[in-house]
């Protein structure tokens, strides 16, 4: 049965400006428009602009935080969990989304690709790394979270 409000993991680079913010932020406003909970990183980059999009259109962000510090995250989310962990928090991000689409990203992104398929979560890429026939290749961000929704079957 799908998650009700299911929970979408977005990951990619700490640091995004331009089209991969806006990128980003987009995500985060179909994620929260469709009735879903945006779950990242919780600081900058990609992290804030999901949760940007999420939260300006009503919805809710999580924030899973590398350490132990609630005051480096980023403004736009709803909650946020101080870890401690470091770039182990990872796989608490992907772990607690129901699918995960990454946007852009350098090697942590493709950490939390590689830990979202080893742990069973479907994977969208917009403009990530394509790992052929293990993640959902999207060209916009309508139609990675439109993939995203599709892999969860809601």
């Amino acid at each position: 049965m799908p998650p009700s409000h299911p929970h979408v993991a977005v990951v990619g680079s700490g640091t995004a400006a331009g089209d991969l913010y806006e990128q980003a932020r987009e995500v985060g406003r179909l994620v929260a428009e469709r009735g879903g909970i945006v779950v990242c990183g919780g600081l900058g980059g990609v992290m804030e602009a999901a949760a940007r999009g999420a939260t300006e259109a009503g919805g809710t962000a999580i924030g899973i935080l590398p350490d132990e510090d609630r005051g480096r995250a980023n403004a736009y989310l709803s909650f946020s969990v101080a870890t401690g962990t470091g770039q182990a928090r990872n796989l608490a991000v992907v772990c607690s989304g129901d699918v995960v689409v990454a946007v852009g990203g350098e090697y942590g992104t493709l950490s939390e690709m590689g830990l979202a398929l080893k742990v069973g979560r479907p994977v969208v890429s917009l403009g990530s790394w394509d790992l052929g026939e293990h993640v959902a290749v999207a060209p916009s961000p309508e139609e990675a979270v439109g993939a995203a929704f599709g892999l969860l079957g809601v």
